[in-house]
């Protein structure tokens, strides 16, 4: 589908298609395709025709899918943050991007998103997209990538030869934390259900723990806990970190804090620099993305709203 014209009273405005969402009670299944006027570039903007999207679905409990920075609702609004594109458009005194670069990141938390044919968006919030890496894999990289890279080694400051214990560990985030890690020299205890094990092994974790049937005391003193699940399991997890190790939570306020040990939450960024060697690993093989469903932006409402579990981030491909 491409972005059509609609003349009103006043004036032909230019639109396309969105996933929008007008319902905070309805969650996933208040998701619809609609029309959208398609977006303008403001002072540093840059306008990216999607190739590919991502989404996650917490994001439909966060307040800045629902209102903007100054607390008015901001409905209907486009979910989605994770893109993968072309710029098209660049606002007044927009530098570092030119029109026609292939480019691949985070969008604003506070406007419009990426389950749409355009986003308006910052020029600092992308990168690069080299030509050789595709954007189905673009759109996978900036939140979990990100996540993973902050998580590790901004908060839990990771050094060769320390334990981390990724909980979640076959899942996007916790898949690439597993690699992560491994490439910097960690030993990495991954944990999920008895089904994922094969996943989180050959991810490259050390061991596996399966959260149903296995003792997470058994695990022993780890110097790192990154937490996906939170919930009992967190909680359960502060009294595995050894003196001097971290907890961090990428599912909200940490529980139970660490005994002698540092308990971090945070909300993940968008970093050019970052983005850059995420996408450069990728493409040198040493990373691999976990991407299970690619859908189309027409069959996005279906996707997001599976009716078996999936494994894998779901990726909507917006322009074949």
């Amino acid at each position: 589908m491409t972005a059509g014209y609609t003349v009103g009273r006043d004036e032909e405005k230019i639109t396309m298609k969105a996933i929008v969402v007008t319902d905070q009670a309805a969650g996933m299944a208040g998701m619809k395709l609609a029309d959208r006027p398609q977006p303008q570039a403001a002072i540093n903007d840059v306008v990216v025709q999607i190739h590919a999207s991502g989404f996650v679905p917490t994001e439909l409990t966060w307040p800045s899918t629902w209102t903007d920075r100054l607390d008015r609702d901001r409905t209907p609004s486009i979910p989605g943050h994770e893109l993968a594109g072309v710029v098209t458009a660049l606002g007044y005194g927009t530098t570092g991007l030119s029109v026609g670069q292939r480019v691949f990141g985070l969008a604003d938390w506070y406007r419009d998103g990426t389950l749409a044919e355009y986003v308006a968006m910052e020029a600092r919030n992308l990168a690069p997209l080299p030509g050789d890496v595709d954007f189905t894999v673009g759109a996978s990289l900036p939140i979990s990538g990100l996540t993973v890279w902050q998580a590790l080694f901004q908060h839990g400051r990771l050094q060769a030869g320390q334990s981390v214990l990724v909980h979640g560990a076959a899942g996007a985030v916790g898949s690439m934390a597993t690699q992560l890690a491994r490439e910097f020299g960690a030993h990495v205890i991954g944990s999920g259900r008895a089904a994922d094990r094969k996943t989180v092994l050959d991810f490259g974790a050390n061991e596996f723990v399966d959260l149903g049937s296995d003792a997470l005391k058994d695990v022993g003193k780890v110097d790192l806990v990154l937490d996906g699940i939170g919930g009992e399991i967190g909680k359960r997890s502060a009294g595995l970190v050894r003196a001097g190790g971290t907890l961090v939570s990428i599912v909200g306020p940490v529980e139970a804090r660490p005994e002698g040990g540092l308990a971090v939450d945070f909300v993940v960024e968008s970093d050019r620099a970052q983005l850059n060697e995420i996408v450069q690993r990728v493409r040198d093989g040493r990373l691999r993305t976990n991407i299970g469903t690619v859908s189309t932006l027409d069959d996005a409402v279906a996707a997001f709203n599976p009716t078996e579990r999936r494994s894998g981030k779901t990726i909507i491909r917006v322009r074949p």
